[in-house]
């Protein structure tokens, strides 16, 4: 296994590579550049061309589109993540502010929709036809269906500004509260998050358990006198989860993009926020980083779940 790991890390590099040029130059075909927005329109009307020439020099923007990404990468190789072009702050200073805040968040969808969803959907198989088994589908496909954005502001209007059990929006991010005291700003964001990606791995937890169950080792288990509880706990379940476990990692891009969305609705101080804002203004240096750290970590998940899968079912050989 150690062999699989160190190969797959290795193959990260030119994957970070192509991708990472990929943004940059996604960033070059943008219209106009981070001049534009860091000048008031009336303000640019009256500069002259040889004023707007020197900020872009001053900035970088005019040098040749490979040297000015090269010069990113040569910076990066370096611990150099550079300057936001709007407010001058070290990027590792801003990634180090929200970064925290991003993870907090997606981490908690990510945990709540796994258990939630592998529970629910075991249960439904489990009384599969009765009223709970279909009103647990119905909740699977209003999940699927139903956009975040419009989901969150449904659970803002209700239990926040109509019941007032939970906070609107933001977080309490002081350095005298710890993770209990911030959990209420919390939950209503991780669960609007994790709703959709619940509601997948439901479904498809509820599929792998019903053709987990027609098995012939779960017959043999029950001829054996095994209860059925644990039949279902240790043979079936175990079966079941190991397909659920690869679904949770290819919905983990969705998971982080879905922050973007979360972050804004909820006025919640991570990345997602920053980034939007960093698009907007062209702002290269924030935007590189953030993409970067967002497919790295995407790229590093896909692995550790290949990890798991092998250790849930012996069957799978890493190669």
């Amino acid at each position: 296994m150690s062999t699989y790991i160190i190969r797959k890390v290795l193959s990260l590099i030119p994957m970070m590579l192509v991708i990472s040029f990929l943004i940059y130059l996604g960033i070059e075909l943008m219209p106009g550049d981070a001049v534009d927005f860091l000048i008031p329109p009336d303000a640019l009307s009256t500069m002259s061309p040889e004023a707007l020439d020197a900020m872009r020099d001053a900035l970088g923007l005019n040098d040749p589109f490979l040297i000015r990404y090269l010069k990113w990468l040569v910076g990066l190789l370096h611990g150099d993540f550079g300057y936001s072009i709007q407010s001058g702050v070290p990027v590792a200073t801003l990634m180090k502010n929200h970064l925290p805040a991003t993870i907090e968040l997606t981490v908690t969808a990510l945990i709540f929709s796994s258990i939630f969803g592998i529970l629910f959907g075991v249960i439904s198989a489990l009384k599969k036809g009765s009223i709970l088994d279909q009103v647990l589908s119905v909740i699977g496909m209003i999940g699927v269906a139903i956009p975040q954005f419009l989901l969150g502001l449904i659970c803002i209007n209700t239990f926040a500004l109509h019941l007032d059990i939970l906070p609107v929006g933001g977080r309490m991010a002081s350095a005298d509260q710890n993770f209990f005291e911030r959990l209420p700003y919390l939950i209503m964001p991780s669960l609007v998050l994790g709703f959709s990606l619940t509601a997948g791995v439901m479904r498809y937890a509820r599929g792998s358990m019903l053709d987990s169950m027609g098995k012939d080792y779960m017959k043999t288990a029950r001829a054996k006198g095994i209860p059925e509880w644990r039949v279902n706990l240790l043979h079936g379940l175990r079966a079941a989860i190991t397909p659920v476990v690869v679904l949770i990692g290819f919905r983990l891009p969705m998971l982080i993009g879905g922050a973007v969305v979360i972050e804004e609705v909820f006025q919640w101080p991570g990345i997602g926020g920053l980034f939007v804002d960093a698009v907007r203004a062209q702002n290269t240096p924030l935007v590189m980083m953030i993409g970067f750290f967002s497919v790295l970590l995407v790229l590093i998940s896909s692995i550790i779940v290949d990890i798991l899968t092998a250790l849930l079912d012996p069957r799978i050989k890493l190669s």
